[in-house]
């Protein structure tokens, strides 16, 4: 039997020596604020791998093979220099936007969006308005929440937009049932898995979040395959700590969203 394909997603945020001139300024947001330096020390990491960062759309995920993807949540300004550190080495990568903040100070504007995808970056979906807490939504918001982000992508860009990042990483049956409602054929959530699972017609993709205090040379045991059976072992406790104890979880949501 073919073993199926591998797929060693990184998910970044921010890249910038200022954290308030990009992306969301609120407390929980500092934790993914990356300065170039740190993001360059990660890529040197994964350069160390035999595969070279490639986007989903090129790869068949049927067959067996070694994959390594870079992702960047929110759509903040530092996209762009983000962008040009990857284009420096020769990669490209998935760039998911809440499209409701595009132009707002912190967040890119419509025609630097149209300047990623023109430098052959996938842009997707990070929901509408990105929702604290995406699965405590109706199915019918979280929907509405995929397409309307969709189709003010697509009306942009000229071209279908068919990726989405979960907001927050919070995943349910109800958001995986509303993310193939919606048509995404690539949805990417926070789970660090390896195997890429079907969502219907399309594909379901885990990601390592990669923080501030995250380590370069574990980044670089992650792009070697190494260590994903221990991250997702924490990952799913720490699930069940938010599943527990859902008042005490939305509380420090709260906490952690309220701007300064």
């Amino acid at each position: 039997m073919l073993r199926p394909a591998a797929v060693a997603t990184f998910m970044f945020h921010e890249v910038t020596d200022d954290p308030t001139s990009s992306g969301f300024q609120r407390p929980g947001a500092m934790a993914y604020k990356h300065s170039r330096q740190a993001f360059a020390r990660c890529l040197d990491q994964i350069a160390t791998a035999p595969e070279r960062p490639e986007l989903v759309t090129a790869v068949d995920l049927t067959r067996p093979g070694r994959h390594i993807f870079l992702s960047f949540d929110d759509g903040g300004k530092s996209a762009l220099d983000a962008a040009a550190e990857l284009e420096r080495r020769g990669w490209r990568g998935h760039f998911f936007i809440v499209t409701s903040l595009v132009g707002s100070r912190t967040f890119l504007a419509a025609e630097e969006i149209r300047a990623l995808r023109r430098g052959g970056h996938l842009i997707g979906s990070h929901s509408h308005t990105h929702p604290n807490i995406f699965r405590d939504q109706s199915p019918e918001r979280m929907v509405e929440e995929w397409r309307a982000s969709c189709d003010l992508l697509a009306q942009l860009l000229g071209e279908p937009c068919l990726s989405a990042s979960v907001p927050g990483g919070d995943i349910s049956g109800r958001v995986l049932e509303s993310a193939r409602s919606a048509g995404l054929r690539y949805l990417f959530t926070s789970e660090p898995w390896l195997t890429p699972r079907r969502l219907g017609e399309g594909w379901m993709l885990g990601r390592y979040s990669v923080k501030v205090g995250t380590a370069a040379a574990r980044v670089g045991e992650l792009a070697q395959f190494r260590g994903w059976t221990s991250a997702l072992l924490r990952r799913r406790l720490k699930v069940l700590a938010t599943r527990a104890l859902p008042p005490l979880y939305r509380l420090y949501i709260r906490a952690r969203t309220q701007a300064p």
